[in-house]
């Protein structure tokens, strides 16, 4: 699973407006750059065989858009791509690109050669740096053997695999169309076919014990992952469990599931390198850790947000929605909603909104380097911060300590504007 960039509730308008003349990003400001962070590529295919009854994500079920074997809409949605691509290159000219992800939706119901013809488009518009790493997402109940493998040929270096339970009770229960034997059979696969790997884990879910927990997470680390993603399951807003909420395992449960999978991936030679994310050593996911250390990224496709800073701002942007509105959209150089420069009292909060997900913290410079403004500007929420137990110093680096981990929504909030 991609970091949340794309959600259902984000309010667009109707009709799309071309981006800003490049002098327009490029005035003088408040904020001010010595370089530019590391640069990503988002890439949002938005359709799903069905809409999962948690998902908050700009994801649309499957119908008339897809032919029975997959062509279609797919190369008209490739094409329109492209075109919000070329129209974004002025924001991003000369800049390498350091990692692509591909997410939605299911972007694995969009066949290798499209996703082959993809990644060939790409190619041939951005500069990528030799080690770039790409992600693509999958889900098991879009598997069929050697799909995995053709991807690989594709151009993907690293696959996420959506199994979130290997319990057909609890998949039933989420929604997900695969079963059991299904989920087993991607990551097997999914084992053979990449030297990285991720998969996708929930726990806290309904009718769910503490054993239920240890046994799914017992046969996901029987596959020697090199990276998991574990997710609490939460009760989303503008979603069916918002509407028809199912009973899951109460805050004191939840806690002790937490416990044993750190417990039971630390074991396992897994390092908890973010609040979600378990790692074996070289396999952290390198687009992630980006937004985590307020890196840059394009995002393009249906709903697909973006971060860019320039020399004297940072600005956020954000596609329009509806697949089909999009397309008509982008195809005429109109696929933006939203173009706003983010403010400079917003800047501390959206920082430690990413960089306190790490286990290790940040540096003081990366603040400066990244934000464009003062320590001054989180010197009181530091050491309020500090006072509260919820994070520590040495010299430049400031890390959230345990109690900050466990409470980070209230440690992100101190650095919220007044």
């Amino acid at each position: 699973m991609s970091i949340p960039i794309v959600s259902a509730d984000t309010a667009s308008p109707a009709v799309g407006k071309p981006l800003r003349g490049i002098q327009d990003y490029m005035r003088p400001g408040v904020l001010q750059f010595k370089s530019l962070p590391p640069l990503s590529l988002y890439i949002h295919l938005p359709w799903c065989l069905k809409k999962c009854p948690y998902c908050d994500f700009n994801s649309h079920e499957v119908r008339s858009e897809f032919s029975s074997n997959g062509n279609a809409p797919e190369k008209q949605y490739l094409a329109a791509l492209m075109a919000d691509l070329e129209a974004a290159l002025p924001l991003i000219w000369g800049r390498p690109v350091h990692s692509i992800f591909i997410g939605g939706g299911t972007p694995s119901l969009f066949s290798p050669g499209s996703i082959d013809q993809l990644l060939s488009d790409v190619r041939a518009r951005l500069r990528l740096e030799a080690d770039c790493e790409i992600t693509m997402e999958a889900n098991p109940g879009t598997f069929e053997k050697d799909r995995f493998r053709a991807y690989r040929a594709a151009g993907i270096t690293r696959l996420s695999i959506g199994v979130q339970s290997f319990d057909d009770r609890h998949l039933k229960a989420l929604g997900r169309v695969h079963d059991r034997a299904q989920a087993l059979a991607a990551v097997q696969e999914a084992a053979a076919s990449f030297d990285t790997f991720n998969l996708d884990i929930m726990y806290a879910l309904p009718g769910q014990s503490l054993l239920d927990l240890e046994r799914d997470l017992q046969t996901a680390l029987s596959f020697a992952p090199p990276h998991l993603s574990v997710y609490h399951l939460t009760i989303e807003p503008n979603t069916y469990f918002a509407k028809y909420p199912p009973v899951i395992p109460d805050d004191d449960t939840a806690y002790e599931m937490l416990d044993r999978i750190t417990e039971l991936t630390g074991a396992a030679g897994m390092q908890r390198y973010e609040i979600s994310a378990y790692a074996r050593p070289h396999h952290e996911c390198h687009h992630n850790t980006n937004y985590w250390q307020f890196g840059d990224y394009l995002g393009i496709g249906a709903g697909a947000h973006s971060k860019l800073s320039f020399a004297h701002r940072v600005v956020r942007q954000v596609r329009l929605r509806d697949p089909q509105r999009y397309m008509d959209a982008a195809l005429a150089g109109l696929a933006v909603a939203q173009d706003d420069d983010v403010r400079r009292a917003d800047l501390p909060f959206e920082y430690m909104l990413n960089a306190l997900r790490l286990r290790d913290g940040f540096s003081l410079e990366d603040y400066v380097e990244r934000t464009g403004t003062p320590l001054s500007t989180i010197d009181a929420g530091l050491k309020e911060a500090e006072a509260r137990g919820l994070i520590t110093r040495k010299g430049l680096m400031v890390q959230p300590t345990e109690r900050g981990f466990d409470f980070l929504s209230d440690l992100q909030a101190l650095f919220l504007a007044p």
